[in-house]
């Protein structure tokens, strides 16, 4: 029987040392690595000083607060990430081989999707019990960021990006409306232009989201310079912008509860609804796993299910108002 080799690096290097150094080389910041893999900044650091001292060799160096991979350090990245990716290949084989039994699920969703994505998780781990799911919600910008280091598994976004890398289905409409506080000057009206509205003090996401995208696309569409008078980065911060009258806004409807049209209202704006989808992402090599195979079907069958209910009252807006046309009409 022939000898196993000799790899004195293998009994003195972790997969979890391998794991931090290629997020560390990946994203050149001690800190992001430590976010993404929920740690310590000091922890990330220690876990690199350590991998430095087995190999005998620097691995990362720092120029002016910059970060760059010494030779070693870039030969290192190359075999951390071959080893990462067949491990994870062989973890999804295990997973297949052991059914919904076991495994693992990482989904990352826009912002306008966390009113209904935790419902819809919750419901999938009722029916699998044995998957572990994490959820991640941040702005359209960051959802392409992590599709491009593999980050999750399964990726919920608005307007997909035109990619050779990424691969989309669409998923179910998200149309994005006007609100203004329930007293406001036009709140009673009907077919209010977009003409009229471009003077009001927007409140506005920021940089990076889907929503902010579609608004601006449909000022500069007409014309028209959108009025920002505030940005703030997520919908309930806006929500409560508009109710103590900082501005106006355009927010996704799903992002409407019932409690919400106490104090707002949707307003009846030509040109609104702005036809906006959600579309279901992954990098188009990655291998999904059987977890992630059927909680995609599970999304379309399930998903529709889960919208807010009561979001308007069709006394409140004429649902005909509401009618959403498909994407690219």
């Amino acid at each position: 029987m022939p000898k196993a080799a000799n790899y004195n690096l293998a009994r003195r290097i972790s997969i979890r040392q391998l794991q931090v150094f290629d997020t560390v080389s990946r994203l050149r910041s001690f800190t992001r690595a430590a976010e993404e893999l929920y740690l310590s900044q000091p922890t990330v650091s220690m876990q690199i000083k350590k991998l430095e001292s087995d190999i005998g060799l620097p691995l990362i160096e720092q120029v002016a607060k910059k970060l760059s991979l010494t030779e070693a350090g870039k030969a290192l990245q190359a075999a951390a990430h071959d080893i990462l990716e067949t491990l994870g290949r062989f973890e999804m084989e295990v997973e297949d081989q052991k059914g919904l039994r076991t495994g693992q699920l990482h989904l990352a969703v826009v912002s306008t999707a966390n009113y209904f994505a935790p419902r819809l998780l919750g419901q999938f781990r009722h029916q699998y019990p044995g998957i572990k799911v994490t959820l991640e919600v941040t702005n359209r910008e960051h959802i392409l960021e992590r599709m491009l280091r593999n980050s999750d598994d399964i990726y919920l976004i608005g307007k997909p990006p035109e990619s050779s890398e990424l691969e989309f289905q669409p998923y179910l409409p998200n149309p994005m409306v006007v609100v203004v506080p329930v007293d406001h000057k036009l709140a009673k009206r009907k077919s209010v232009s977009l003409q009229e509205i471009a003077d009001e003090p927007f409140i506005i996401r920021e940089q990076g989201s889907g929503t902010r995208i579609a608004v601006e696309h449909k000022f500069a569409s007409a014309g028209l310079e959108l009025n920002i008078g505030m940005e703030l980065g997520n919908n309930e911060s806006i929500k409560q912008g508009i109710t103590g009258g900082l501005g106006i806004a355009v927010l996704s409807l799903h992002t409407l509860t019932s409690g919400d049209m106490n104090e707002l209202t949707v307003l009846d704006v030509e040109g609104f609804p702005i036809s906006w989808q959600w579309f279901i992402g992954h990098p188009r090599s990655k291998r999904l796993s059987i977890a992630a195979k059927t909680f995609i079907d599970f999304m379309y069958e399930e998903g529709p299910l889960l919208l807010p209910e009561n979001v308007i009252d069709s006394a409140l807006v004429d649902m005909s108002m509401m009618k959403i046309k498909g994407v690219g009409e």
